[in-house]
């Protein structure tokens, strides 16, 4: 027998131990599956509308007339403007977010949270079947929501159900099922957009995520426990505190600084390689069909990706060595691609940095972050994690859409330069991140970290 087919049957073993020792793990696949499969049927479809040429496909006429009567014509913005709604969208959502969180507990919220995104996706189905104009920044501007408060809530809940030594050993196989599931959407999409259309791809979504309500109705139980066994703080009542409490803690704590300046210059890297793709797209592809087909493909290259980093190094970088390698090495990766495209700014060379620097955050730099929050209480995570993966996140999009146009009026040569300090940025605010990470505890001590007790004192 080979070295390589010796190894395989470890893996696999291992991964199914693992099940078999821990029944939330087997919940947890099932939920990020479904959750990232959901996502994925649709990210495709939002691809096609922020790129498509027909700008009444995706903007209301009367705010085409509006914006080309004072001498903006959208089409030649629509990122931007997308871009900027969405900033202006999370700015509103987020003290929603958290009385919704602070108020009520985890058995209300968590539901709500989904509950809204499945009858939205109802709505989504009347509006593409009937073809009302405007409905792609409809629903641009939902999916990106859906996209960024999803995930973040599933991770904030997998830091209730398991402890720091469980995530480090357990998250590299849960990001695998997300992958897998992101494998299965654009297969999805690919396959049927062309037979059944648009509009009933909302409702294949739709059905992955009601498997997902079930899924945090039943690992609810295993957080519960977790949390009277080890007396931490109960989820199952009202968290308390202040609405805005998440982006008070930002300003006030290094350690969640740091990582909110990691995630904003991450998100100004792949930003600005997303609108240039998406120039690029314009250029190449005129049907909506054809654009979200190649949208699908790209999303497969950067799920292939993720998957093998995922079941051969995730895992074993984090249980060995902690997260620092996890977060160094996409900064690294992403240097050096920015790099070769400053110099080179070939479309094929967009095309495989983006799927590097897409597949280095999802497989490594991601489950790196989430880890740390398993050491914190939950206010950190379920507000100031929230916070981050929402406003941070979508001004940094923001920001980095309005410097892509900026900087691509003076050539590539210059924009993928202006990248390549923005990598540098990410590096350097995953070394800071870590040097305040090792101030934490191992394990999170009465639902409130050291560090945040002295703080709070």
């Amino acid at each position: 027998m080979s070295a390589a087919s010796s190894r395989t049957p470890g893996a696999v073993g291992r991964f199914r131990d693992a099940l078999r020792g821990s029944p939330a793990l087997w919940w947890s696949f099932v939920y990020f599956f479904c959750l990232l499969s959901g996502y994925y049927v649709l990210r495709p479809v939002r691809e096609a509308m922020s790129a498509s040429a027909d700008v009444e496909a995706v903007f209301p006429r009367a705010m085409i007339d509006f914006f080309g009567a004072h001498g903006m014509p959208l089409k030649d913005f629509t990122l931007q403007v997308l871009f900027t709604c969405t900033f202006l969208i999370m700015l509103v959502l987020q003290p929603l977010y958290g009385a919704l969180v602070s108020r009520y507990p985890r058995r209300v919220f968590l539901p709500v949270v989904y509950g809204f995104f499945i009858v939205t996706l109802l709505v989504f189905y009347v509006l593409f079947d009937t073809g009302v104009p405007g409905r792609g920044m409809a629903f641009f501007l939902w999916i990106t929501v859906f996209n960024l408060f999803a995930v973040a809530v599933f991770w904030s809940f997998m830091a209730d159900v398991f402890s720091n030594a469980e995530a480090k050993a357990y998250y590299g196989y849960i990001g695998a099922a997300g992958t897998l599931g992101a494998f299965l959407g654009p297969i999805l999409t690919r396959t049927l957009v062309e037979r059944i259309g648009i509009a009933h791809l909302m409702l294949i979504s739709a059905g992955f995520l009601c498997v997902c309500m079930v899924c945090l109705l039943r690992l609810r139980l295993w957080a519960v426990k977790r949390e009277q066994a080890q007396r931490l703080a109960s989820g199952e009542v009202p968290m308390g505190g202040s609405v805005l409490a998440g982006l008070q803690l930002i300003v006030r704590e290094p350690l969640l600084r740091w990582l909110a300046i990691m995630v904003l210059f991450g998100v100004g890297i792949g930003t600005l390689l997303y609108n240039e793709q998406a120039a690029i797209v314009r250029r190449l592809f005129t049907d909506p069909a054809s654009s979200t087909a190649y949208y699908a493909t790209i999303d497969l290259a950067v799920n292939a990706l993720t998957l093998l980093v995922q079941v051969f190094l995730t895992r074993l970088l984090l249980s060995r060595y902690g997260i620092a390698p996890a977060l160094l090495i996409p900064g690294v990766a992403v240097i050096v691609g920015y790099s070769i495209l400053a110099a080179s700014p070939l479309p094929m060379m967009v095309a495989v940095v983006q799927v590097v620097t897409r597949a280095s955050e999802f497989s490594l730099a991601k489950p790196a972050r989430e880890t740390i929050y398993t050491r914190v209480d939950r206010e950190w995570r379920y507000k100031a994690g929230a916070a981050i993966d929402t406003v941070i996140y979508r001004g940094g999009d923001l920001t980095f859409a309005w410097v892509h146009k900026l900087l691509s009026a003076f050539g590539p040569h210059v924009l993928f330069g202006g990248g390549l300090l923005a990598a540098c940025g990410m590096t350097f605010g995953a070394w800071r991140l870590l040097r305040e990470a090792d101030k934490l505890p191992a394990e999170r001590r009465d639902g409130v970290p050291a560090d945040a007790r002295a703080a709070t004192s």
